[in-house]
C-alpha cells in the first residue's frame, strides 16, 4: 500500500496535533510535517514534498486560500490541498476552489471524515462537505450570470459526451458514479476525463467542476 504524505497548515498548535494524531492512527496515512502558516506551508511542501496539505483559511502572514494558490499554479504542481475550516462561508468555498484546493471540509468533520476526505483528493477526486454543496452551487449561480465568453467558447471543443461527463464531475460524482450513470467502462469515463482536462488545459477535475460552473454549464436548476 502507498502510504499517502501529509502536510498539516494551521496556526493553531491544538489543531494542528490533534489532526496529526487522528490521521497518523490510519492506515496509509503519514502526518510528515506541521506549518504555523501559509508561508511556512510553501516552505515544508518544498522540502517534504506531501502528496496532500490541510490548509486552513484564516493564518497569519500568509493565508490558506493564497497559499493554495501559490502551491497549485505552477506548471507540473501534483500537492493537492484540502482547505480546512471552522468558518461556514460561502465565499470561502468558492475562493478555494478558484484557488486550486481539491477539496473542502469543515473542521468538526469527524477522523473517519478526514481520512476519508484525504484519501480522496490523494486519488485526484475532488471533495466538498455535503452541508455546503447547495450554497455552492447558489455562489457560482450568482457570481456567473453571465457566463464568460472566453469560455463558454472553450466548452465547443468537447464532444457531446465529454460535455456530458463534465456536467456530472461538477456535480460531485466520481468515475465509478458516472460509469453507472452512463452505462459505460470506469476506464472509459477516465480518458473521457483526461481529454476533457487535455482539451480544456485544466489541472484536475476540480478545475473541471470550476470551469462547468463559470460557464453555464450547470446551473442551479438543474439539482
Amino acid at each position: 500500500m502507498t502510504t499517502i504524505r501529509v502536510l498539516i497548515a494551521d496556526d493553531q498548535m491544538m489543531v494542528r496535533q490533534g489532526f496529526t494524531v487522528l490521521l497518523n492512527a490510519e492506515p496509509g496515512i503519514e502526518v510528515v510535517g506541521q506549518a504555523v502558516d501559509g508561508l511556512d506551508a510553501l516552505t515544508q511542501v518544498a522540502e517534504l514534498a506531501p502528496d496532500v496539505v490541510l490548509m486552513d483559511v484564516r493564518m497569519p502572514r500568509l493565508g490558506g486560500i493564497e497559499a493554495t494558490r501559490r502551491l497549485t499554479e505552477p506548471a507540473g504542481a501534483s500537492v493537492k490541498v484540502l482547505v480546512l475550516t471552522t468558518f461556514d462561508l460561502d465565499e470561502y468555498v468558492y475562493e478555494a476552489l478558484r484557488a486550486g484546493a481539491s477539496g473542502f471540509l469543515l473542521k468538526d468533520a469527524s477522523a473517519e471524515e478526514l481520512a476519508h476526505a484525504v484519501r480522496v483528493v490523494a486519488a485526484g477526486e475532488a471533495l466538498l462537505a455535503p452541508n455546503l454543496t447547495k450554497r455552492l452551487i447558489a455562489e457560482f449561480s450568482r457570481v456567473t450570470s453571465s457566463p464568460r465568453a472566453p469560455l463558454k467558447d472553450r466548452v465547443g471543443d468537447l464532444t457531446e459526451r465529454e460535455t456530458e461527463v463534465l456536467s456530472l464531475i461538477a456535480q460531485g460524482l466520481t468515475n465509478g458514479e458516472i460509469a453507472e450513470r452512463l452505462v459505460l467502462a470506469e476506464q472509459t469515463v477516465k480518458s473521457h476525463v483526461g481529454r476533457i482536462l487535455g482539451k480544456l488545459g485544466l489541472r484536475d477535475r476540480t478545475q473541471a467542476a470550476v470551469f462547468a460552473y463559470e460557464t453555464g454549464l450547470i446551473r442551479p436548476t438543474g439539482y
